[in-house]
């Protein structure tokens, strides 16, 4: 059974590309694997300023192998354990890495799916994508870091819903929700998560990290630190050859040409 993660450089932009036809592109080894080598090329990288991650075909991501976790779950808690770790780590690879990470979602995100979706930093969906959250349905709790991201974008009751009825959600009511940032036309998304990340190309990489970095750690700090933190990260940021080019291409009323 066919399953990888493929690969493609769109100008400054590297496209990241869930393949595994016969499940819907369903998490795998080899896909999640692959997904956090790739990152850490990517952030090494100048030539690459944002990644794009999306699926072969008509979905995003149907989430885990359901026969795959059927025979997990008979070979003992180790398994399931090392399995878990490995999504877990390409999860917090695209939450650090210091890039732009935007999700082109078309038709389906379920389950880990729709947690890989929430991870990255945009969001774009094609207007007929469903979102769901199956895990009760099949006597499961979350994983991919999906109760953090909704309680980090949602008020409690709500996520609450999500997690527990697991019913499919439009692209539409999570654009209203904020949790997605543009809604296309069906089989669009790709094309704008594109058009988005070369915009954001064309912006200082290391402001563009900064900002990502304060947004990252704002839960764990209380308002005096996350000004500090936005005092020295500004200051570092000042002093950066971006922004001399910034501010002297503003006051010239010309394009600048960030490093």
């Amino acid at each position: 059974m066919s399953s990888e993660l493929l690969t493609e450089r769109i100008d400054r932009t590297l496209v990241l590309t869930l393949s595994a036809p016969e499940t819907r592109n369903a998490l795998s080894e080899e896909i999640m694997a692959a997904g956090v080598e790739a990152l850490n090329v990517a952030e090494s990288s100048d030539e690459i300023r944002a990644v794009v991650i999306t699926g072969a075909g008509d979905a995003f991501c149907a989430g885990g192998n359901l026969q795959q976790l059927q025979r997990n779950a008979q070979l003992g808690p180790e398994v399931q354990t090392s399995r878990l770790e490995r999504f877990h780590r390409w999860i917090e690879a695209i939450r650090t890495f210091p890039k732009p990470v935007i999700a082109a979602v078309e038709t389906v995100a379920a389950g880990g799916g729709c947690s890989l979706a929430l991870a990255c930093d945009l969001l774009v969906a094609g207007r007929d994508a469903r979102f769901t959250l199956a895990y009760s349905r099949i006597a499961l709790s979350p994983d991919g870091g999906a109760s953090w991201q909704l309680m980090q974008m949602l008020p409690r009751p709500l996520a609450t819903e999500l997690l527990w009825l697991s019913e499919p959600i439009s692209a539409e009511r999570l654009h209203q929700f904020g949790l997605v940032n543009r809604v296309t036309d069906k089989g669009r998304a790709l094309a704008e998560a594109l058009a988005m990340a070369a915009r954001l190309s064309e912006l200082a990489p290391n402001a563009l990290a900064s900002s990502k970095e304060l947004l990252n750690h704002w839960p764990a700090r209380t308002l005096p630190q996350q000004l500090d933190a936005e005092r020295d990260s500004f200051v570092d940021n000042l002093h950066h050859p971006n922004a001399r080019e910034g501010i002297a291409a503003f006051l010239e009323k010309r394009p600048a040409r960030f490093r």
